[in-house]
């Protein structure tokens, strides 16, 4: 149990369910209840699916198509700020990706589970075992999974507005988090 929780901690940091929630509330403002559903639980699925897979074979899959956490990093990035500039540049105009899509990427990943979630399962892996991370991931994204549940009760106290409003707040830090993301991966590109 105690190792669990130690590989909790750093898990729950790099996951930030918290920070990811205006960016899903900003993403499936114009879903109804069941497709938010439906996203939540592909969402979810697909984060424990790549995680679980980066954690049993990650190295070795990495290593034999040659890429690195770095790469992992830019694309991600790219993904998002592609998302980001949509969401800014349109005005009266919404996005509207299908269900299908919006559960997998962005969502599953690289906001979910993303780079920096697979490089923290690496590093515990290492500290605490193979079943304390993975039980440590699980929790996380059920975690998340609840705060996007619960989500539609954010919007009614923020109401309308607020929520438009933090539409375009959010799709702007989205854009910062993507830059951030791209940086990094550069950074680590460079150091290699």
């Amino acid at each position: 149990m105690k190792q669990i929780l130690l590989a909790f901690v750093p898990i729950f940091v790099a996951v930030d369910a918290i920070g990811v929630l205006p960016i899903f509330i900003n993403l499936t403002k114009e879903f109804g209840v069941n497709e938010k559903r439906r996203i939540v639980f592909q969402s979810v699925w697909t984060a424990i699916s790549v995680a679980f897979v980066f954690i049993l074979v990650g190295k070795s899959l990495f290593s034999l198509l040659g890429i690195t956490i770095g790469d992992f990093m830019v694309a991600g990035g790219l993904v998002l700020f592609c998302i980001a500039i949509i969401d800014l540049v349109v005005p009266g105009k919404r996005r509207r990706m299908p269900t299908e899509e919006l559960g997998v990427v962005p969502l599953g990943t690289p906001l979910i589970v993303g780079p920096a979630v697979l490089t923290t399962c690496l590093i515990i892996i290492d500290q605490y075992g193979i079943m304390p991370t993975i039980m440590s991931v699980v929790l996380n994204v059920l975690f998340a999974a609840v705060l996007f549940i619960f989500s539609d009760n954010v919007i009614k106290i923020i109401g309308k507005s607020g929520a438009t409003a933090l539409s375009k707040v959010m799709a702007l830090l989205l854009a910062a988090i993507a830059i951030m993301m791209v940086r990094k991966g550069i950074v680590n590109l460079i150091h290699l």
